[in-house]
């Protein structure tokens, strides 16, 4: 993970926090309710939504803007909310609350350090509140990663990172169940500058919507898929740090 190299003053009025939701109605509110408390309300919040329960209602009660789409999976929806996003930082989290709102002023500190991707690592202090097989299968794809990468990544398949708007504009995303895995590989062969900090990570309210090992299977698969992708890219087009 290479060193920064600019600063850049952004506040949280240049920051878009971005989710894909699907039947959150018990956790909306609360994770809106953070975003709002952390940024002072300044942050634009966007819903990318295929809910057949109150989780629109919700996110509108809370002035966040609601794109209703057809439920086609988690890549699907926070690709397109990634997309969506006006502001140039952009934070994706997940509607579980599962992850700590709190963090999102470090989060931005780190981008204005320079760095292009800010990864929260859910592992570094345990992530007790995680199913066991869950814990032990994200270690396996962050192992997975760092093998076909040659450099150590701690949590590939994190939902909360922060991102200067350029790096998805300008990267051709494939992955579905493995969105959130490529979302970080990708920018790491091309070179941008990717920082890991801890998070802690909280039990989620409500339901999750992904089977473990058929989700497994899938976002192991993206991996390996994404990484020799990006070797392979690498080794034919030569090294091509982004510009700024």
């Amino acid at each position: 993970m290479s060193d920064p190299q600019k600063h850049e003053g952004f506040t949280f009025d240049d920051v878009s926090v971005v989710m894909g939701t699907y039947n959150e109605e018990e956790a909306i509110d609360a994770v809106l309710s953070d975003v709002e408390r952390v940024t002072d309300g300044r942050a634009e919040i966007v819903c990318v939504d295929g809910s057949t329960d109150r989780t629109p209602e919700i996110a509108r009660e809370h002035g966040a803007r609601v794109i209703r789409q057809e439920p086609e999976g988690y890549g699907v929806a926070v690709r397109a909310a990634l997309l969506a996003a006006e502001r140039p930082v952009v934070v994706t989290t997940d509607c579980d609350d599962t992850y700590p709102m709190e963090q999102l002023p470090a989060f931005l500190d780190a981008i204005n350090e320079g760095y292009d991707v800010v990864s929260g690592d859910r592992l570094y202090y345990g992530a007790q509140a995680m199913p066991e097989l869950n814990r032990w299968g994200n270690r396996a794809f962050a192992a997975l990663a760092s093998l076909l990468l040659g450099e150590r990544v701690h949590d590939t398949t994190t939902g909360m990172r922060a991102y200067r708007k350029e790096v998805f504009e300008h990267i051709s995303w494939t992955e579905n169940t493995g969105l959130s895995a490529e979302l970080l590989v990708r920018p790491l062969v091309r070179g941008y500058r990717v920082k890991e900090i801890p998070i802690a990570y909280d039990e989620r309210l409500g339901e999750t919507k992904l089977d473990p090992l058929s989700g497994g299977a899938a976002i192991a698969k993206s991996i390996a898929k994404v990484a020799l992708q990006e070797r392979l890219r690498r080794i034919v087009r030569g090294p091509s740090p982004p510009s700024r």
